[in-house]
């Protein structure tokens, strides 16, 4: 689980819940109406500017992957691939089938199957590239989805303010209809804010680094996979030329390890 989402989101609603009930209470910030307006009108414009199974997916799947699951480090993929260099410098490629239950990366596991099935090194490239074409292209889906609830909140909550003002407006000679009304063209503001800028944007943020460090982590194995296949390299030059890609930091960490 990526502890830092569920702590983040959470602190931050627990202070700005204990700032709302300093200030007036919790209650006098709940408005019916202005959840109906920001919330559920927001999520039914989100439906209507997207496909169905964008939508879905964008909620069920790589939400819920981006929360419950982090990036594997990439000097352990570097270590596993140098180990599997050897074997196949040693034993031949077809040793690595052995290794086929230890890989927990799938996108790893499908490189070093190709390999031990005797593909070659053009064809195991390119599929492994479309791989990542399409994982790419699926992370853009979703993240475009919360990037554009980032937009509609906010103007969501400006419709309702105006709504809210316009009632307001017709009932200046009731006094207690002003009330109901103001409250409904202020909050609508503040749940537009906070789906903006609590929710939705730190969450599309969240969604395209995620999807950069799978993809660097996708480039790494794909460099070593190939390389394994052709066993041209020796396996310390190719630990060499896989530790380029990272940090100067992570590549110290891996060097002591």
């Amino acid at each position: 689980m990526d502890i830092a989402t569920v702590i983040g989101l959470i602190g931050t609603l627990g202070l700005i819940g204990w700032s709302m009930d300093s200030a007036a209470g919790i209650g006098a910030f709940i408005d019916p109406s202005s959840v109906v307006i920001v919330f559920a009108g927001s999520i039914m414009v989100l439906l209507m500017r997207s496909t169905l199974p964008e939508f879905i997916n964008a909620w069920a799947k790589v939400l819920m992957k981006t929360i419950l699951n982090k990036n594997e480090d990439p000097g352990e993929l570097i270590e596993q691939l140098v180990s599997m260099a050897n074997i196949s410098r040693r034993d031949g490629v077809i040793a690595l089938e052995g290794q086929m239950g230890e890989i927990k990366n799938p996108f790893l596991q499908t490189g070093i199957g190709m390999v031990v099935d005797g593909t070659d090194a053009e064809t195991i490239e390119t599929k492994l590239n479309n791989d990542v074409e399409l994982m790419a292209h699926r992370h853009a889906e979703a993240s475009g989805v919360f990037k554009s609830w980032k937009d509609i909140a906010p103007a969501m909550g400006m419709i309702g303010t105006l709504v809210g003002l316009v009632g307001m407006l017709q009932n200046m000679s009731d006094p207690k209809a002003i009330g109901p009304a103001m409250a409904i063209a202020l909050l609508t503001t503040l749940y537009g804010a906070l789906i903006a800028n609590v929710l939705a944007g730190p969450l599309a943020e969240k969604l395209d680094n995620y999807s950069t460090n799978e993809q660097n982590n996708c480039a790494l194995i794909l460099e070593g996979v190939i390389e394994i296949r052709k066993g041209t390299m020796n396996p310390r030059v190719l630990e060499d030329v896989l530790k380029s890609r990272l940090s100067p930091g992570d590549r110290e960490k891996l060097s002591k390890a």
